[in-house]
């Protein structure tokens, strides 16, 4: 501990980091009970309904209700499940979506010439996160895999066939997803220089409302990262591990009592973690738009909390209006078009930062080298796309040729079909 403390960490940091890990933890609660409570009332007003409003003024306290009846509900453990792993799965799913939400900074006054941070009464500096991790990007992508494990153990420890083959789809899932959100992530830290999430946030900061990283980067990577993200939370329209037509209820099938209310809890809190992670990496963070600061850094959180409410509606407005996805589709989505995406545009916004630095040198100006790379760059993606959906059509069309078929039914084919096995009738 000595030699601990004699390498420049004090006892006071260690004391500061606790408390805004306490702090942290409270709000991840609290967020996580209120996204519960949201989502139900959304959904309720799109789909004509009335929502919770009996526990609690405007049934604010409805998810607590829940949660205090799961804890008292019977904690049923199946015969032939894993014992160690049935029990200790839900943790490794709740844990990630915290250890994520502590690099994330939630307020700050990022104004010319600030850069987020406050001076205790001590003379303390610290930035409102619980760790401002040099590397937070890539401790976001490896909390992200981490939180699958949770899911497949689950299933796997069941000793049940349909919690297994909701696991499996998970991992299937991650797999597809995690590359297209590694991509998109990859074009972020390409334009920030930058692998902290403070650090991404003070330079959309220095380029006010233009400069966040969603204009930035020319919004491809910022539509991928939202549909990569919404596919890792397993949330509509890519919910297909928790299939209730296909799988009971999925992977969490055999849970009950409290260590289902901890799967549902990581469920919600992975979502506002995903969606403060967006407003990190895409919209500036803390930071104001058109230069409207207030209150310090109280007005960071304002505008930190305003941005979320934006993307938390957006999940929520998915989970109302969209249908969900067959898993052909899931994976075509995945392999065939987001990833192929996601790293022609990196490969574009590559392409862009050595014209602007005058390292190719083709003319005279770095505006004209740099349109002169995108229009290649667009053709060359033009002429991939072109020469990937041949391959595919030309794939499926071997596939159809080898079971004796020249092309896909369609309904009016089907409909002929039995018509004629009827009769006529």
């Amino acid at each position: 501990m000595t030699n601990f403390l004699s390498d420049g960490v004090s006892a006071g940091d260690i004391v500061l980091a606790g408390i805004k890990a306490v702090i942290a933890f409270v709000i991840c609660l609290v967020a996580t009970m209120l996204m519960v409570w949201f989502e139900r009332k959304v959904v309720s007003r799109l789909q004509n309904r009335i929502g919770p409003n009996v526990t609690g003024p405007f049934g604010l306290l409805q998810t607590l209700a829940d949660g205090i009846k799961l804890f008292f509900k019977e904690d049923i453990i199946p015969s032939r499940s894993d014992r160690f792993v049935f029990q200790l799965a839900p943790y490794l799913s709740l844990v990630p979506a915290f250890l994520t939400f502590a690099i994330i900074p939630i307020a700050g006054d990022f104004s010319p010439g600030n850069d987020g941070t406050v001076t205790l009464p001590g003379g303390q500096v610290t930035g409102f996160q619980v760790a401002d991790v040099p590397a937070g990007i890539l401790f976001f992508l490896a909390m992200s895999s981490l939180g699958i494990y949770g899911i497949m153990l689950a299933g796997w420890s069941s000793g049940s066939k349909y919690p297994l083959l909701g696991s499996v789809r998970a991992t299937a899932q991650a797999i597809s997803y995690e590359a297209a959100l590694g991509l998109s992530l990859a074009s972020v830290i390409l334009v920030s220089g930058t692998l902290s999430t403070s650090g991404i946030v003070q330079a959309q900061a220095e380029g006010g409302f233009f400069g966040m990283n969603m204009i930035v980067t020319g919004f491809v990577p910022f539509f991928v990262f939202i549909v990569a993200g919404t596919a890792e939370l397993n949330r509509p329209p890519f919910d297909l591990v928790e299939a209730e037509q296909e799988l009971v209820g999925g992977f969490h099938t055999e849970y009950s009592s409290i260590r289902f209310a901890m799967f549902f809890l990581a469920e919600f809190m992975n979502t506002v973690t995903m969606g403060a992670i967006i407003v990190t990496l895409f919209m500036g963070g803390p930071s104001a738009w058109f230069g409207l600061y207030f209150l310090g850094w109280f007005g960071g959180f304002v505008w930190f909390f305003a941005k979320l409410l934006l993307f938390l509606f957006m999940f929520v407005w998915f989970r109302a209006t969209l249908p969900r996805l067959r898993y052909d589709q899931l994976m075509d989505l995945g392999w065939k078009l987001l990833i192929p995406i996601s790293l022609g545009w990196l490969l574009v916004l590559g392409g862009i930062r050595v014209a602007q630095n005058g390292d190719i040198g083709l003319f005279e100006s770095n505006t004209a080298d740099v349109i002169f790379v995108l229009a290649v760059s667009l053709a060359i993606m033009a002429i991939g796309a072109t020469l990937l959906q041949k391959a595919i059509t030309n794939s499926a069309q071997e596939r159809l040729a080898s079971r004796g078929l020249r092309s896909v039914p369609t309904q009016q084919d089907l409909a002929a079909s039995t018509t004629e096995q009827d009769g006529g009738h």
